[in-house]
C-alpha cells in the first residue's frame, strides 16, 4: 500500500487551538498545580498599574484565543535576580481582552519606560514581539532609541498606550496584527 496516496496532509494549527492546554491549562479547563509568578514579583516600590487591551486580526476581528506574555524592568529601570517582571495572560474568550496587574517600569539603559510583549495567536507561525510605551512619558519616548528607528510617527503611535479615562492607573494597549493601524512588530 502506498501511504502517500492514501494519507492527506493535515492543516497547520500554528499557535492554536491547543496553545492554552500546554501553556495556560486552567484557561482550557484543566487543573494543574502551578508555580506561575505574577508580573509584579520583585517590582515593589513602583506605581501599581493595570495593562489591558485587545488583539485584532487582519480582518478586524478580535483574537479571542490569543496568549500574551510580558517582560519589564522594575520602577528603578533594572532587571535582575528576584525581579521577574514576567507574566502570561490569555485574551478572554468572550470579550477578547487581556489584562495584567503590574508596576509601572522605570527608564532602563537610556530607553523610555516600556513593557515588552510577545503574542501567540492563530494564524501566526512564529510569535510576535512588540513593545508598549506610556503616553505620559513624552520626553523619554522622544529620546528612546527604538522609537526613533520608526520614521513614520503614525506607526510609532501604535506602540504608545493611552491612559484609561474610566480607571485610575490603567493603560490601554490594543494590538492590530495586520492591515490598517497594524502594530509595529520587532524582528528579534
Amino acid at each position: 500500500m502506498n501511504l502517500k496516496k492514501t494519507m492527506k496532509e493535515t492543516p497547520s494549527q500554528t499557535a492554536g487551538p491547543y496553545v492554552h492546554i500546554g501553556t495556560l491549562p486552567s484557561v482550557a479547563g484543566i487543573y494543574v498545580p502551578t508555580h506561575d509568578t505574577p508580573a509584579n514579583t520583585g517590582l515593589e516600590g513602583g506605581t501599581p498599574i493595570i495593562i489591558k487591551g485587545t488583539i485584532r486580526d487582519g480582518g478586524g476581528e478580535l483574537a479571542k484565543d490569543a496568549m500574551v506574555e510580558i517582560w519589564q524592568a522594575n520602577a528603578g529601570g533594572s532587571y535582575g535576580p528576584g525581579r521577574t517582571g514576567w507574566a502570561r495572560s490569555h485574551t478572554d474568550f468572550g470579550t477578547g481582552e487581556f489584562r495584567f496587574e503590574t508596576m509601572k517600569p522605570g527608564t532602563a539603559g537610556g530607553q523610555a519606560p516600556h513593557v515588552t510583549f510577545m503574542i501567540f495567536a492563530r494564524g501566526i507561525n512564529l510569535h510576535l514581539h512588540t513593545r508598549m510605551y506610556f503616553a505620559d512619558e513624552t520626553d523619554a519616548n522622544a529620546a528612546d532609541p527604538l522609537l526613533n528607528l520608526i520614521a513614520d510617527t503614525d506607526r510609532r503611535d501604535t506602540l504608545i498606550a493611552s491612559p484609561d479615562p474610566e480607571s485610575n492607573n490603567t493603560w490601554r494597549f490594543d494590538v492590530v496584527l495586520q492591515g490598517e493601524g497594524e502594530t509595529v512588530f520587532l524582528d528579534i
